[in-house]
């Protein structure tokens, strides 16, 4: 009779083990969102600074300022999480560097403190963005494992545990730079 309460208790304990590390891979993996969140916010609130700084320079370059503009808009309307957002968010890179790009063309603009400045932190906050998305890709390889592994697979059924969608570069972002001379 002891070893069957023994066997019970061993199952029990073990349920329960399983169900706790989940639960943990679930909230690191809301967490990994979270700080990816909170880097695309940054980025959001440095490009009306950006753009007011290189507005004075660049007065040929109407429309790049006006793309960089139109893609924090799109950014600011898409209300979903960061995984929904991530081709508006792709777009607004792509802005982002033809305007740098684009500004290249202006020595002064290049040698303003505040642009560079600004240049400096989206610099920062773009390689925050990318090692938030690997943290976050990380995260959510683990709980993928976990919740597809045998035994572990049984307790993620029960209790409801899903499988989370990896971050994945954009098509666009895929393709060969093109430098032409």
């Amino acid at each position: 009779m002891y070893i069957l309460w023994g066997i019970i208790a061993l199952i029990l304990i073990w349920i329960a083990g399983s169900y706790n590390g989940l639960v943990v891979l679930k909230i690191r993996v809301k967490e990994a969102l979270s700080d990816i969140d909170v880097q695309l916010k940054r980025r959001f609130d440095l490009i009306p600074n950006l753009v007011e700084t290189v507005k004075g320079y660049m007065t040929h370059e109407a429309a790049v300022l006006e793309k960089v503009t139109a893609a924090r808009a799109s950014v600011a309307e898409n209300k979903g999480s960061p995984l929904e957002r991530d081709k508006a968010e792709n777009v607004l890179s792509g802005t982002l560097k033809t305007l740098f790009a684009v500004a290249e063309n202006y020595p002064e603009l290049k040698a303003n403190v505040n642009f560079i400045e600004l240049q400096r932190e989206l610099s920062d906050t773009e390689d925050k963005i990318q090692a938030s998305r690997r943290f976050y890709n990380s995260n959510v390889r683990e709980i993928n494992i976990r919740v597809q592994r045998f035994p572990t697979n049984i307790i993620a059924r029960l209790f409801g545990f899903r499988t989370e969608p990896f971050f994945e570069t954009a098509v666009e972002e895929k393709e060969p730079v093109k430098v032409q001379f």
